[in-house]
């Protein structure tokens, strides 16, 4: 995970300090891209302990186009409790516009399903991609989708992802969007047939909260361990997966580092 590291001292050291939407205040670059090779290992941050059964509940969370955090809360997964409203509802997010886009026409588009039916029948395509930025919908959203879309590329039997994340929380966010990314990539590879190839995150502005500073000076002291694998069961398509059939393999890393959440 060196580039990552490498992605939080730069922020720290070139960045730019401003005020934000959240009144904490970041330090922030616009444009970068990182890039994780998926064939030989995970791309799971070993400086600090991620919670993977957060990473994984909550992709599966969104999959199944759920909205409300009573699932995520139900398996002890309590990270968009802060944006839910009294009935647990946060409107038409991530989960929604993956399942069930609503068109102009009243129509609605579920777009995980028809671009692994798209894979699958055109796979040279270039365009499999999946948008969660719904401005339309914008105002029907406890928060405007972060990762705004991303787009699948396969060739080879060989499948990548490219993810545009539009606003990027580099210290808590970004290793869980890295790791839950590429998940995604793999499972869908499975469906497919093919092998996980690559995962490639593409960012806006990517930002390091002021009140996380001593945080990410900590993580970089550490050196990291050698990335975990995965492993997925067999002959599970994707919208079918459960929490049991993924395996995190081999995860060595140092204690957590605890941050307060900018909401």
């Amino acid at each position: 995970m060196k580039r990552y590291l490498d992605l939080v001292k730069k922020v720290l050291e070139q960045g730019v300090d401003s005020q934000d939407r959240t009144g904490v205040g970041s330090r922030s670059l616009f444009g970068a891209q990182l890039r994780f090779d998926l064939q030989h290992s995970f791309p799971l941050v070993t400086t600090k302990k991620i919670h993977f059964k957060s990473v994984v509940h909550e992709l599966l969370w969104m999959l199944r186009g759920h909205t409300n955090v009573k699932y995520l809360n139900d398996h002890g997964v309590n990270i968009w409790n802060p944006w839910a409203d009294d009935s647990g509802d946060l409107g038409r997010i991530y989960g929604a516009q993956w399942r069930e886009w609503h068109t102009a026409d009243g129509q609605v588009v579920d777009q995980i399903s028809q671009t692994i039916k798209n894979l699958k029948n055109n796979p040279h395509s270039r365009r499999h991609v999946v948008v969660a930025y719904n401005p339309g919908e914008l105002d029907k959203m406890a928060l405007p989708p972060c990762h705004a879309f991303f787009q699948f590329y396969l060739r080879d039997q060989k499948l990548s992802c490219q993810m545009y994340q539009r606003s990027a929380d580099i210290f808590l966010g970004v290793p869980f969007n890295i790791a839950s990314y590429s998940l995604l990539t793999m499972m869908i590879a499975q469906d497919l047939g093919c092998q996980a190839h690559e995962f490639v995150h593409t960012f806006g502005d990517v930002h390091l909260y002021h009140n996380h500073f001593d945080q990410a000076k900590k993580q970089l002291k550490r050196t990291p361990f050698p990335p975990p694998q995965i492993q997925l069961a067999s002959n599970i398509s994707t919208l079918n997966f459960k929490y049991e059939d993924i395996t995190l393999m081999n995860y060595q890393h140092h204690s957590a580092i605890p941050a307060p959440i900018a909401v």
